[in-house]
């Protein structure tokens, strides 16, 4: 049973930053895409940002590129997304989200995901 688990979330105030983090469990990862979804009050669930296990391969979507950064520790098998220049508009509940046999950039398009976390509240404030 694969489990996703969430940290790191908090309130930060508007430039500042927050490094989100995803323990991941319940078998081995190498055929993996990991990624970071996001949903604001009143908003469907958007994508943020993928990598794939093995490769370290990226994909971010355009309102992060070049203030967030995913990243994997395959020795911890978690998962980081650094959050930086953070904006009032990233406010949101962030997910984490991991695909079998899929790639970073399929990972941001596709619909549906194999196994999904519990979510940690990012709050900037103005």
């Amino acid at each position: 049973q694969v489990q996703l688990v969430e940290s790191g979330g908090g309130l930060v105030q508007a430039g500042g930053s927050r490094r989100l983090s995803c323990a991941a469990s319940g078998r081995t990862f190498r055929s993996y895409a990991m990624g970071w979804f996001r949903q604001a009050p009143g908003k469907e669930r958007e994508f943020v940002a993928a990598i794939t296990w093995s490769a370290g391969n990226t994909y971010y979507t355009d309102s992060v590129k070049g203030r967030f950064t995913i990243s994997r520790d395959t020795a911890k098998n978690t998962v980081y997304l650094q959050m930086n220049n953070l904006k009032p508009e990233d406010t949101a509940v962030y997910y984490c989200a991991a695909d079998v046999l899929t790639t970073a950039q399929a990972m941001g398009v596709r619909e549906g995901h194999d196994y999904w976390g519990q979510g940690t509240q990012v709050t900037v404030s103005s």
